[in-house]
């Protein structure tokens, strides 16, 4: 602490008191009385001086503090508005004043009412204040305020008691934050989320085209056999018809029994008879495999509604290496035993595609390593109310630094205009969405492995 110089201390220091002192002593009074009198002021005035040099410190933090504290509400985005208990504005902060068009100086002391829109937001905010017992962490509710056009704005507002030491509620503190830029704001990331969701099932719609491209040569043989059936039982049903009508004409011509029986032998009217349920049931069974071939292209290449049922898993499984079969895939060794049924709630489309993307990969790999006779191994086992599918190739397997990549999108090892880089992306994301996961790894036989979990249909999630 710096002590006062000599020159500016007052006529009653110890150093100016010297001076006062008697020329000579007073009577009953010795000089040791008056030194302790000049000591005992001294120390009255450096405690003055302490004291003075303290106040002037704790005037300088006090000073310190209110700036703080006013730079922190101006600061502040959310309105702020103080009240006492009969809802008469106290203190308010930049964002206020700037909502409503007014100074501090102007709502301090207007009531609190006056600056709500509509009776309904004066019916809450009474509630809120005349609450004797309100929650300490205050509570929320919807206002409508008054901006400086005099319109209605919403405001999602937070009202906290203000207690005195005693215990007393002495007012409320309103923190309130417009809701108008929320609300928009909300639409539009449920707009863009809807996008992203029509444009994720149009990429799942368009790989899904891309595999169905490669089932057409397949396809195509495969209906070119209960078509070509059906159209010679029509020849033959027409030549049948031919002579029926001819047998009839004479019937009614009413030609003798003799000429009769004649024609009848010579246009073999009792085979022919014979002969007609077959050609009915050939014709029906050609035209029955035709319109199921169609209709499984028709439940593959559709759409996949959002709804998802028990589907077993062993369908879906036979389904994908049937229609990989009659693909335009090289012929390969299919090592699977089907077990008991195995339940799992899913979209049967979507998991088949991922099943038959799994199944097209491991014959590409397997055929760019130039092997003879591709062999795809697939096993399934269940517990803790998930089932675990693996599918194993005989191919090279999958380079080390590419193992981190294969669920990537656009990432593809074939040659360009050999494949998108989606089909495993895709799966990845299916598979996600049923609950599930799907990985990969180089098997220790060799080959790459993939293996896909889901959980059975009376544990997958809603």
């Amino acid at each position: 602490m710096v002590e006062p110089s000599s020159a500016s201390l007052p006529a009653s220091h110890p150093q100016g008191l010297e001076n006062l002192m008697p020329n000579e002593p007073m009577e009953g009074v010795d000089e040791s009385t008056w030194m302790d009198v000049i000591q005992k002021m001294d120390e009255v005035y450096s405690q003055l001086i302490h004291d003075e040099i303290e106040l002037e410190k704790k005037n300088t933090e006090l000073e310190l503090s209110q700036q703080f504290i006013f730079s922190v509400l101006s600061a502040m985005s959310d309105v702020l508005l103080v009240c006492n208990e009969r809802g008469v504005i106290e203190e308010t902060n930049a964002a206020l004043c700037e909502l409503v068009g007014q100074t501090d100086a102007e709502l301090r002391g207007t009531s609190f009412y006056d600056l709500l829109a509509d009776t309904q937001s004066v019916e809450r905010a009474r509630s809120v204040l005349e609450n004797t017992d309100p929650p300490r962490r205050g509570e929320g509710l919807e206002l409508n305020l008054l901006d400086a056009q005099r319109q209605s704005v919403p405001v999602d507002a937070n009202c906290t008691p203000r207690v005195a030491a005693g215990g007393r509620r002495v007012g409320t503190v309103f923190v309130a934050r417009p809701t108008a830029e929320i609300k928009r704001a909300y639409h539009e990331l449920r707009a863009a989320h809807e996008a992203l969701k029509r444009a994720q099932q149009q990429l799942l719609h368009s790989e899904k085209m891309a595999s169905l491209g490669r089932l057409v040569a397949g396809v195509a043989h495969e209906l070119n056999n209960p078509i070509s059936f059906v159209l010679g039982n029509v020849h033959a049903l027409s030549r049948y018809c031919d002579r029926i009508r001819l047998y009839l004409a004479t019937v009614h011509a009413g030609e003798p029994v003799e000429q009769l029986d004649a024609l009848r032998k010579k246009l073999r009217i009792d085979h022919l008879l014979g002969d007609l349920p077959s050609l009915i049931e050939g014709t029906l069974e050609g035209a029955q495999r035709t319109a199921d071939i169609v209709n499984g292209l028709k439940r593959f290449s559709a759409m996949d509604p959002e709804v998802r049922t028990p589907v077993n898993l062993n369908e879906v499984i036979e389904r994908a290496i049937h229609w990989v079969r009659k693909g335009a895939a090289p012929s390969f060794e299919m090592k699977w035993q089907p077990g008991a049924p195995c339940l799992v709630t899913a979209s049967a489309g979507q998991l088949q595609q991922v099943l038959m993307n799994l199944l097209q990969n491991a014959l590409d790999a397997v055929t760019s390593a130039g092997h003879n006779r591709p062999v795809v191994w697939i096993e399934t086992e269940s517990g803790n109310n998930r089932v675990r599918l693996s599918l194993r190739d005989n191919g090279p397997g999958i380079a080390p630094e590419h193992l981190s990549r294969i669920f990537d999108p656009f990432f593809t090892t074939k040659p360009v205009g050999k494949g998108t880089g989606l089909g495993l992306s895709i799966s990845y994301g299916i598979v996600e969405q049923h609950g599930g996961h799907l990985s990969v790894r180089n098997h220790p036989d060799g080959g790459a492995e993939f293996v896909l979990e889901l959980p059975l249909a009376e544990a997958a999630p809603a």
